[in-house]
């Protein structure tokens, strides 16, 4: 196999060096041994991921081990169906969430008291049954010198919730990090859900939900300010606004 000519900075060919090996490269003229790019197959990770092709194999397989045939008609699209599911359910582990907090606004007039947003609706996944969690996230914190845009907080909660959960690690995990990055007087994260890998399947009891909250600095250590936020919580929604 001949190798192609290369071009230097002054796009002149420059010949390959006399008794170089060539380079082996695909049909397409790529390197055998360049990097594989799955960009396009998965968002990063930070682990070594399987590309689109094996991940849509691995569900065929699965649908062949439910006993069906996923061959038939009505499955032929359901692989692919799922990987995109999946791109959509786990796009968290893409987000650095950190990072949507950087922004941020001092010029607030003095205000030193709770910001609260409520009812945060989230969707995630249970790591051990791949099953479905739904629930909501309030999410408060008591500014120091700085705040940050609201969407900012519900961009938090969607980052950690679209990945594989538990709920307790999921609540210390977004209230940590608004902590870290703001550095509030206090910062409280309450979640509420329900699990469909126990309404569903196991002990099978629909209409159960679980509560976990992550309270930091003040909130912790200050039962009045404690109080007052969960005296905000207890006040009428906003569903008719």
């Amino acid at each position: 196999m001949t190798t192609p000519p290369t071009t230097g900075p002054s796009d002149t060919p420059i010949a390959p060096q006399a008794g170089a090996p060539a380079t082996p490269t695909d049909g397409k003229g790529t390197p055998v041994n360049a990097p594989k790019d799955l960009s396009a197959d998965v968002p990063p990770g930070g682990v070594d991921r399987p590309s689109r092709e094996e991940a849509e194999q691995a569900v065929r397989t699965l649908l062949r081990w439910t006993g069906d045939d996923p061959m038939r008609e009505g499955l032929l699209d359901t692989p692919a169906r799922v990987v995109r599911a999946y791109l959509d359910f786990f796009s968290g582990y893409a987000i650095d969430p950190a990072s949507l907090l950087r922004r941020t606004f001092s010029e607030v007039e003095g205000y030193d008291e709770i910001v609260l947003l409520r009812d945060i609706r989230f969707e995630s996944h249970c790591e051990h049954h791949l099953a479905p969690i739904i629930g909501r996230a309030h999410v408060a914190y008591l500014p120091r010198q700085r705040v940050v845009g609201i969407s900012k907080l519900a961009r938090v909660v969607d980052a950690y919730a679209r990945r594989l959960q538990i709920q307790e690690r999921m609540t210390a995990q977004i209230a940590n990090t608004i902590n870290e990055v703001l550095e509030p007087h206090g910062v409280a994260v309450i979640i509420e859900s329900a699990h469909e890998c126990m309404t569903t399947r196991g002990v099978h009891k629909p209409g159960v939900s679980m509560v976990t909250s992550t309270m930091l600095g003040v909130f912790r250590n200050n039962s009045d300010t404690r109080r007052e936020l969960l005296s905000m919580l207890n006040r009428p929604g906003t569903a008719d606004f």
